[in-house]
C-alpha cells in the first residue's frame, strides 16, 4: 500500500499536471472551420475602415440568405470545371490561359459560379486621402497565372496579372461595390495575397493589412 506521503506527492503530481494541461488548453486557440463557396455573390475583399482606426479585410459572404463577414483564411472559393471557358485568339487576350482555355469567375452574375468582386462602402469618408484605399497582388501561389480583369466586348482591362510580374496594384476609391472576372489559366489550387493600404487624412500615416485567398480551380 501506498504511504500517506506518497499519496500527498501523488495527488500534487496530479494536481500540476491538471494545472499544466488547462494552461496548455487555454493558450491553444480552437481552430476555425473552413468553409467552402461554390455560387452566388460574394465580395472576395471587403473593406473597412474608421477614421483613426485599421484597415480590416474580410470576405462578404452573400451565397446564403443573410450576408456573413468571413475570415479569408477560413475561405475557400470553388472555381469548378463549369467555369472552364475558350479564351479568344487575339493578342490582348495572351495573358489569359493555357492551350486556349482557362477557368474564368465572370464578372456578370451567372448560375452556378460565383459571382465575385469587392466592396469598400464601409470606409468612412474623409478618413483616408484622396477617399482612396490602393490594392496591391503581391504574391500568387499556384500552378499556373491568375489575373483579374474586366471586359467590354472583346476588348480585356487587365487590372492584375501574375503572369508578367508582381506586384501589381490597383486604386480604389471609397464607397465602390465592383466586379470583375477571376482567371487562372489551370486546374489546381491558387493562393493570392493582397495587401490593403490607405494613407490617413489626418496625419499622412500610412495604414495597411494584408490577407490570402485561396480558391480551388477545377
Amino acid at each position: 500500500m501506498w504511504s500517506t506521503h506518497t499519496r500527498r506527492w501523488l495527488a500534487g503530481a496530479t494536481s500540476a499536471l491538471m494545472a499544466g494541461a488547462l494552461s496548455l488548453a487555454a493558450a491553444t486557440p480552437a481552430t476555425a472551420a473552413v468553409i467552402e463557396l461554390t455560387s452566388g455573390h460574394v465580395d472576395v475583399i471587403d473593406v473597412n475602415h474608421a477614421a483613426g482606426g485599421p484597415i480590416v479585410v474580410s470576405v462578404r459572404d452573400d451565397t446564403g440568405s443573410t450576408p456573413v463577414g468571413r475570415d479569408p483564411s477560413t475561405v475557400v472559393f470553388s472555381v469548378p470545371a463549369a467555369a472552364f471557358t475558350p479564351v479568344p485568339s487575339a493578342s490582348a487576350w495572351s495573358f489569359l490561359g493555357s492551350g486556349g482555355y482557362a477557368y474564368v469567375l465572370p464578372q456578370t452574375n451567372t448560375a452556378g459560379l460565383l459571382w465575385a468582386g469587392w466592396n469598400t462602402t464601409e470606409v468612412a469618408s474623409g478618413a483616408l486621402q484622396n477617399n482612396r484605399v490602393v490594392f496591391r497582388l503581391t504574391n500568387v501561389q499556384g500552378p499556373g497565372g491568375f489575373s483579374i480583369f474586366t471586359a467590354s466586348g472583346s476588348t480585356p482591362t487587365v487590372l492584375f496579372d501574375s503572369g508578367d510580374g508582381l506586384p501589381d496594384s490597383l486604386n480604389v476609391n471609397r464607397n465602390v461595390h465592383a466586379h470583375a472576372n477571376w482567371g487562372f489559366d489551370v486546374a489546381g489550387t491558387y493562393v493570392a495575397t493582397f495587401q490593403v493600404s490607405g494613407v490617413r487624412a489626418a496625419n499622412g500615416q500610412t495604414v495597411s493589412t494584408t490577407e490570402q485567398f485561396t480558391f480551388q480551380v477545377g
